[in-house]
């Protein structure tokens, strides 16, 4: 279905606009890819290539998160729908923000995109290759809309502070910016600095991505030595994945975990029931109901090659909210698996209360609990 059509022109500009953004000046910035950009800044109309972007923005923006997107993609509410609701509640008028595809897989509609006279779409590194097939950058342009690239999924730890700035820049809140990524960094740091002094040994730990989403992946889709295989290592473990897989995301099959014999199991889950066609996924975030979820996550643990594992065997099998993946919030999940992999260490961290912190300081929305789950006596 066709996503957008210039009918919707006529809702531009009903989302939070009340406020006039600042003076507009020529500038040029680099964006992820190594392109220099040259824009109006701060932009005037912004068009979000990915919804989940909004993680961000709202911790520069606050209560004027939409005073200038004029548009978004479709991923929040079908990926995140408890975020998008929780976003809905506060600003009602975004179910009135007109939507759009993903251009990784052709369903982004640029005729459409044109017509709401964005200044600047933001895409996400791993567009860059079917933007380049489908002349997309060159499309825009010559229609006056800069595109830059952010990426906080496949190379977090080299772009996402980078991509922080950039949309610090591109929504003219740059000392927002520098205080969003200040405090990323020492909540990491709380952990890795510890990490660094205390030399434990780290554990095995096999985190699978998005299991009981679709019935085509039965077992075994981990990370490689990025993205949450990082925020492991980051956390004490040794991400078993890293020994296998060099990209992102990769499987294993069922004989090499049963082989590895992880000391801790983690599987990523959300609220997937827009897209999901077996729902037999963890939901897990704002929100979600924790008895559900360890029901869901010890059903998971029934399936070949898991009953057996010293990981199921000695109850260090947990569930983590998959949207950590793809925004600068990744330090509440290294801070949890810390927590996990070595409890007496980490006894007075909360990850939890760190989040609860996060959200009074930067964010308009409420905090809700549901971010991590795990199997407790009797739940197998």
């Amino acid at each position: 279905m066709k996503m957008l059509t210039i009918a919707l022109l006529a809702l531009t500009g009903l989302v939070g606009l009340a406020t006039e953004p600042a003076l507009a000046e020529k500038a040029a910035i680099t964006d992820v890819t190594g392109r220099r950009v040259e824009l109006d800044l701060p932009a005037k109309r912004v068009l979000l290539g990915e919804a989940r972007q909004v993680h961000v923005v709202a911790t520069l923006k606050g209560d004027k998160t939409f005073e200038t997107i004029v548009g978004w993609r479709d991923d929040l509410v079908k990926k995140d729908a408890d975020t998008y609701a929780s976003y809905r509640d506060r600003f009602p008028d975004i179910e009135k923000l007109p939507r759009f595809g993903y251009v990784g897989n052709g369903t982004f509609d640029l005729e459409a995109a044109i017509a709401l006279k964005p200044d600047v779409l933001t895409l996400n590194l791993e567009s860059v290759k079917a933007a380049e097939e489908a002349s997309l950058v060159e499309k825009a342009e010559a229609a006056g809309i800069a595109v830059v690239y952010l990426d906080f999924r496949v190379d977090p730890e080299k772009n996402t502070e980078n991509s922080i700035a950039l949309l610090g820049e591109i929504f003219g809140a740059e000392d927002r910016a520098k205080e969003l990524a200040d405090y990323r960094r020492a909540q990491i740091a709380r952990v890795t600095d510890r990490l660094a002094a205390a030399k434990p040994a780290f554990p095995k730990v096999f985190i699978e991505r998005s299991p009981g989403i679709s019935g085509d992946v039965v077992c075994c889709r981990t990370f490689g030595p990025v993205n949450f295989g990082r925020m492991v290592e980051l956390g004490g473990g040794h991400n078993i994945g890293s020994d296998v897989i060099t990209g992102t995301f990769g499987d294993l099959n069922p004989e090499q975990l049963v082989l590895a014999n992880p000391d801790n199991v983690i599987v990523t889950g959300a609220n997937w029931a827009a897209e999901s066609d077996v729902n037999q996924y963890v939901n897990v975030g704002p929100g979600a109901d924790a008895k559900a979820a360890r029901q869901r996550l010890a059903d998971l643990m029934q399936r070949p090659a898991f009953p057996g594992l010293k990981a199921v065997k000695q109850g260090q099998v947990h569930a983590v909210w998959h949207q950590f993946y793809g925004n600068p919030y990744d330090f509440v999940a290294i801070q949890q698996f810390a927590k996990w992999f070595h409890p007496e260490l980490f006894a007075d961290l909360d990850a939890e209360e760190t989040f609860r912190d996060f959200h009074q300081k930067f964010l308009p929305v409420s905090y809700r609990t549901g971010y991590f789950v795990s199997l407790e006596a009797g739940d197998m």
